[in-house]
């Protein structure tokens, strides 16, 4: 039996400079992400496309949706597979690749580079293992047609 989850939010334009889209430059991309429970989310274009660096971008909240699975997904398979994380930080980066056709590309790549600390140092190799089997489970990886790669670096408390 197949299970599904519905995600729903709104997306408004607030960029109205006041003569609407009448040309490329009359408008603003500002933006508002909203869904029931959590505060609206600036959004933006990125500053290349006449964006506000101050909000939020498409790209970047692909890269962030990529991480955030990631993460989620490897702090599970760490709790049952008995690696105990103490702390998780990913910098992550996200290449877009532009097509030359005036306006087109897509992601070429995202790498993905947690720094995790585990409590003991019989855990490091289990911690490092762990990131490779959760492109297998993430939702969000799994439905992009780009690499994912990972460069984790795994170490205990005391070094």
């Amino acid at each position: 039996m197949t299970t599904t989850h519905t995600y729903d939010v709104t997306v408004a334009w607030t960029g109205n400079l006041g003569a609407g889209t009448d040309g490329y430059r009359s408008y603003s991309r500002d933006h508002e992400v909203r869904a029931d429970g959590p505060p609206p989310l600036p959004g933006s274009s990125d500053p290349a496309f006449r964006g506000d660096a101050a909000r939020w971008n498409p790209e970047q909240l692909l890269v962030a949706s990529l991480s955030q699975c990631h993460m989620l997904w490897y702090l599970h398979l760490c709790a049952a597979g008995g690696v105990v994380v103490t702390a998780y930080e990913d910098r992550a980066h996200g290449v877009l690749a532009m097509d030359g056709s005036g306006g087109g590309g897509r992601f070429a790549r995202v790498v993905l580079r947690p720094e995790v600390e585990v409590a003991e140092a019989s855990m490091v190799e289990r911690a490092r293992a762990l990131h490779g089997e959760v492109g297998a489970v993430c939702f969000i990886a799994r439905s992009v047609d780009f690499p994912v790669e990972h460069e984790p670096v795994v170490r205990t408390a005391r070094g």
